[in-house]
């Protein structure tokens, strides 16, 4: 049957067909929807695992069973699951074991532009990269049959356009998959002297697969009536190039990005005049067709910044190209901003009156670096405001008062930042975190973690208790404060700040987007009583703004949080 499908759900619903039986991930925009797709088939057991390290670890677990896994993240994942990647591809698996990672080229949501090939080159384990949602559903099939074939975790690269773009699918049915654990301690013991041995087998096993990328359909040919030029490409770049030359010129399509063929790279170089490399973001490509001494164009047309398009394309090229529309009137770009009743806003207001120094980290609380708000000082990776704030401290040592917090959420905090607080427990670190507990992973779309009480189906599961599990780890001085009380917070803030010793703040209550919570009713401003101060725009809330001279409050937008209210001092803003 044939259907139209986001290419996450065609990843998806490849695992299903494959016989996939065990699917552990972590969100992360662009890849969140696999697994929430895949978690809708009865027949799989899905779930979301505290971080991408954990949830590798848990597929290799099931692989070693006997069941075809799954594991899915984005690219900056793929950097916490790297430990377990790299010895895995030296112990091979049992059950095929798939590695879903997806780029995000352009920076939609991410806080660099990694290159997740790169891994696969130096993890020494192939990586199939589809180009469309058809390719998607056909090569998470296929990356199975080689996981098996080969011995080895086989990673599937998406990027952002071909996880959240649609295109036509079609469906099969669902094969079964089953092997049985056999006890092996020289392949699966990764100790020195078995290590060595193993070494061996990866090398052999990758010259192997540069045989089968030979002759494999996942690397097509698609010839042209002219041979003056030809393009090596793959993924959303393949899509470029067909859109601006069509069937003009020759293309050499890699659907297997590693490893590459090599006589196969050298014959299509050879049968054209000009050879040019068409990739995103590194020349991982081009790289590789100059190392086997194939003279080729790429990143001196192509940029390594930012993500292709069929207009930059054709750009770089000098094709004349219809470039659409062009609008009268230049469109204003839209901020990114909290929502309004956001839960944060109240806090990094609070922060920022203070003049305090924030080490955030990554989550919907990282707005709070935007304007006007402006409260946070860093952002580097998940867990490293804790970590760092550590280091901060210790490093700050002798100054008479203390003006730095670090800034986490809840499911991040779960992810990666129990150890960083661990590490400041253990070595009487003079700081204190900030944990924003809004009952939810809220930046990837509403996901459940293990502080919500909930799996991933809904299901009511084991709840972490956050205050006990900070006390548990060694912090005496734990507190909860409502991010809707400015008052609450300042005074929070200001006590544990003065404590000579390190310290928690759970500021907690759930997303504003939440379902099942229950707003009241929205402010109103009393024109008599309002002079235009604009104190009220000091949170940025998108529910305010400053028409004629006056406040104004957006009733479909406010959620009656009541925090604007507290910093009017005229009593302006009522309830209505």
């Amino acid at each position: 049957m044939k259907q139209l499908m986001l290419g996450n759900e065609a990843v998806a619903r490849g695992l299903y067909e494959a016989g996939c039986a065990f699917v552990s991930s972590y969100p992360g925009t662009p890849s969140t929807e696999i697994t929430e797709a895949i978690a809708k088939y009865p027949e799989v057991y899905a779930e979301w695992a505290p971080n991408e390290k954990v949830a590798m670890e848990s597929a290799f677990g099931a692989s070693l069973a006997g069941r075809r896994s799954f594991c899915g993240m984005k690219h900056v994942g793929l950097n916490v699951a790297a430990d377990p990647l790299f010895t895995i591809a030296y112990t091979g698996v049992n059950a095929g074991m798939v590695i879903g990672v997806a780029d995000d080229a352009g920076m939609h949501s991410s806080q660099n532009e990694q290159d997740s090939r790169h891994y696969a080159r130096s993890a020494k384990i192939p990586m199939l990269e589809p180009s469309d949602s058809a390719e998607a559903l056909a090569m998470a099939k296929a990356a199975y049959e080689l996981s098996e074939q080969f011995d080895t975790p086989v990673l599937l690269k998406m990027c952002t356009r071909v996880s959240h773009s649609q295109s036509v699918v079609e469906t099969g049915v669902r094969t079964e998959a089953l092997k049985e654990y056999v006890k092996d301690i020289p392949k699966y013991v990764m100790m020195p002297g078995n290590a060595k041995r193993r070494h061996p087998v990866v090398e052999a096993r990758t010259r192997a697969l540069v045989e089968f990328a030979e002759t494999t359909e996942l690397n097509r040919l698609e010839e042209g009536s002219d041979h003056t030029m030809g393009f090596i490409t793959s993924s959303t770049s393949y899509q470029y190039i067909k859109e601006v030359y069509g069937d003009t010129y020759p293309v050499l399509k890699l659907g297997m990005i590693w490893p590459m063929p090599e006589k196969k790279l050298r014959d299509f170089a050879a049968s054209v005049d000009t050879v040019v490399v068409v990739e995103e973001l590194d020349s991982f490509i081009q790289a590789h067709c100059e190392h086997l001494g194939i003279a080729c164009k790429g990143k001196d047309t192509f940029s390594c910044i930012d993500e292709l398009s069929q207009n930059r394309v054709a750009d770089a090229m000098g094709v004349t190209h219809d470039a659409g529309i062009a609008l009268s009137e230049a469109i204003p770009p839209r901020p990114p901003v909290m929502c309004a009743g956001c839960p944060h806003r109240g806090l990094f207001y609070t922060l920022k009156k203070n003049k305090l120094t924030v080490l955030g980290d990554i989550g919907c609380y990282t707005l709070g670096a935007v304007a006007p708000l402006g409260a946070v000082d860093t952002v580097i990776c998940m867990g490293a405001s804790v970590s760092g704030i550590h280091g901060f401290s210790k490093s700050q040592q002798g100054k008479a008062d203390n003006k730095t917090v670090a800034v986490i959420g809840d499911s991040t905090f779960m992810h990666s930042g129990i150890t960083g607080l661990v590490n400041m427990a253990y070595n009487e670190s003079n700081a204190t975190v900030i944990i924003v507990d809004n009952s939810i992973t809220g930046m990837t779309g509403h996901q459940q973690n293990p502080t919500t009480g909930f799996n991933l189906k809904g299901d009511p599961c084991a709840k972490i208790d956050l205050e006990t599990l900070c006390r548990a780890v060694g912090i005496k001085r734990v507190r909860v404060v409502d991010p809707y009380n400015l008052a609450q917070c300042d005074e929070a803030i200001q006590e544990e700040l003065a404590a000579q010793e390190p310290s928690v703040i759970i500021s907690r209550r759930p997303c504003a987007l939440l379902k099942y919570v229950k707003h009241k009713a929205p402010l109103a401003v009393d024109e008599s009583k309002c002079v235009g101060c604009k104190a009220c725009m000091k949170i940025g809330c998108p529910a305010i703004s400053i028409v004629g001279g006056k406040a104004k409050v957006d009733a479909t937008q406010c959620v009656g949080c009541g925090v604007c209210e507290q910093l009017c001092k005229l009593g302006a803003l009522k309830e209505v």
